[in-house]
């Protein structure tokens, strides 16, 4: 019989603890090792997503004190983080000294005129803010030192709150019998009595109710003194616009006026007539005037040569004693 063992046969019961006891611990290993890397890549990831390993620029921030202000705290820009507090020491002078890694690729939103402000809430954590005017300023260099503006709602509780006092202090004075207010809602609540009272409106606008009954009185002897004339206004209209007023006489004697202008017309038309013909009877006149004007002149002539000749007679026949010639 051979001693050689047979390779299809199971090993002994120990080798196999053995064997088994290996594996486990290979396993084991491996998952410890797994676990090494997933932790430190995960830490490296981490590292890697809050910039650790991206350039930086140092900024300074001086603050007169540190209060609210961590490690890791975010440097913000318009709401975005730009940078992070590294550490905060204390300077020579007391302030403190708040140092801040900005990211190369957001520190061209820094400018040399940028401000920095540090605000503590009421509620909530505090907040460094950054805020630049103009960025067309030189950008901010690396290691700059800048003093931040510090703004703390806590701190304006107690002038709030003394504020406040002044305040409820003035109303209380001014609401008090002997202020403005009350005096005012005294002089108010005279007044809505007197315009209750009986005389109304009319005794608070006139100062007093004597005033008063005497303008209603006046209205009264008004209301009357209209009524009359009224009355008078009626009447006029019977005797003016009535059917036996002063208007259709009037309206009558107007159409016999008409009548009568007619008539006039009617003989003006007349005597237009007759001077045109006594018109006619003149030219007629001048020419007949023209006419005798002409006769005259020829009988005159005529007289101027009977007359020469008588005188050539009584010049030829000079024992003529009556020279006188009787003209027809």
């Amino acid at each position: 019989m051979s001693d050689t063992p047979d390779p299809l046969l199971k090993p002994p019961s120990g080798q196999a603890e053995a064997l088994a006891r290996e594996h486990l611990e290979f396993k084991a290993i491996l998952l410890l090792a797994f676990m090494l890397v997933l932790v430190v890549g995960s830490a490296l990831y981490v590292m890697y997503a809050r910039g650790v390993f991206d350039s930086t620029q140092k900024l300074v921030l001086i603050s007169e004190d540190s209060e609210g202000v961590v490690v890791g705290m975010d440097l913000t820009f318009s709401g975005f983080p730009i940078g992070r507090v590294r550490r905060i020491e204390l300077a020579e002078d007391g302030k403190a000294r708040i140092v801040v890694d900005v990211a190369s690729k957001d520190a061209h939103w820094l400018r040399e005129s940028s401000v920095f402000t540090l605000v503590r809430g009421l509620v909530g954590s505090t907040n460094i803010r950054a805020y630049s005017g103009l960025l067309t300023d030189p950008p901010l260099p690396d290691g700059a030192v800048r003093t931040v503006l510090q703004g703390d709602a806590a701190g304006e509780v107690p002038k709030l709150i003394a504020a406040a006092k002044d305040l409820i202090e003035t109303l209380n004075g001014l609401a008090g019998s002997s202020g403005a207010l009350g005096t005012s809602l005294g002089n108010l609540q005279v007044l809505t009595t007197r315009l209750n009272g009986s005389g109304g409106a009319l005794t608070v606008l006139l100062g007093g109710e004597a005033e008063a009954k005497k303008l209603l009185l006046t209205l009264d002897r008004s209301n009357a003194l209209l009524a009359k004339l009224d009355g008078m206004a009626a009447k006029a209209d019977t005797q003016v616009f009535g059917d036996k007023g002063v208007m259709p006489e009037t309206r009558a004697t107007v159409v016999q006026l008409n009548a009568l202008l007619g008539e006039a017309r009617n003989s003006l038309k007349k005597v237009d007539a007759v001077l045109v013909e006594a018109q006619a009877v003149g030219a007629n006149a001048r020419e007949a005037t023209t006419d005798l004007g002409t006769l005259r002149g020829e009988v005159e002539a005529s007289l101027r040569k009977v007359d020469s000749l008588v005188n050539e007679i009584n010049r030829k026949w000079p024992f003529a004693r009556d020279t006188e010639v009787k003209l027809p």
